[in-house]
């Protein structure tokens, strides 16, 4: 059970749903007029705890530093909307009984009138104070304001692939051949070569050939790996600025004279 002397436990504590899943965090407890105990918690929930929700301390636990609460926490985010700057009325109180499938007040029905018809139940904030109806008897009033938190996400931003095509470009290269040319080769008449310069007819007509040949360059091309290419990915830190609205109590002092003071 849930008793006042859990309060500052209870404030800010992480909420579990019964199946284990995270709904969001404890704001503010709303305390019973009658018998000063715990009776709801609001729960911060959605994008940096912009909405909150209503749910009974009635049947939640605080285990270590979580409170465990058997909603679902689909239930939870849906609950009737209730202005948590409010303390709740009657009608809040049991139309939250009534989603929630719950008796009011522990062994009382819903709508029960035996309550304060002013107020409902008392308020305790995230600074962990009960207002101007602190039952401690302490004068003093804390004052209270909210601050941004900023948390991140993980989103898809894009995919990357590779992607292999063929393209045609024109290259050079040198290649050396040969050809083979003619040549006139003049000698004279000698004991060497007169056997072969007196053979055959002394006057006649003849002819000689030789077959002359010359290297072409021939093209062709072959496939060779040069390069590996892959995909891999690398985390680059950059730093965003994010706005929201914040609120924050001012206390004011009504004095004798009608004088107002500000503490702010």
């Amino acid at each position: 059970m849930i008793t006042r002397n859990d309060i500052q436990r209870l404030i800010g504590t992480d909420v579990y749903a019964d199946d284990g899943d995270k709904i969001g965090s404890a704001g503010q407890v709303y305390l019973d007029n009658k018998t000063g105990n715990p009776e709801w918690v609001s729960v911060k929930t959605g994008l940096f705890g912009t909405k909150e929700s209503f749910v009974p301390l009635d049947g939640a636990r605080l285990s270590g530093d979580r409170l465990e609460v058997p909603y679902a926490k689909s239930q939870v985010r849906k609950a009737p909307h209730v202005d948590v700057d409010d303390d709740l009325s009657p009608g809040q109180e049991e139309e939250l009984y009534r989603y929630y499938g719950r008796a009011a007040g522990n062994d009382r029905p819903a709508g029960d009138t035996d309550r304060n018809t002013d107020t409902t139940s008392d308020t305790v904030t995230d600074a962990g104070r009960d207002d101007t109806r602190d039952r401690s008897g302490d004068n003093a009033m804390t004052r209270s304001e909210e601050r941004l938190v900023a948390d991140t996400r993980t989103e898809r931003a894009g995919t990357a692939r590779l992607r292999k095509y063929v393209v045609t470009e024109e290259q050079q290269v040198t290649v050396p051949v040969t050809r083979e040319e003619v040549t006139l080769d003049r000698e004279p008449i000698t004991d060497a070569n007169a056997g072969n310069a007196l053979d055959g007819p002394a006057i006649t007509e003849s002819e000689h050939e030789v077959t002359l040949h010359a290297e072409r360059p021939v093209v062709e091309t072959e496939a060779v790996p040069v390069e590996r290419v892959r995909l891999g990915k690398q985390t680059v830190t950059d730093e965003e600025t994010v706005s929201g609205e914040v609120r924050k109590e001012q206390i004011d002092l009504d004095g004798p004279e009608d004088r107002n003071r500000s503490n702010r």
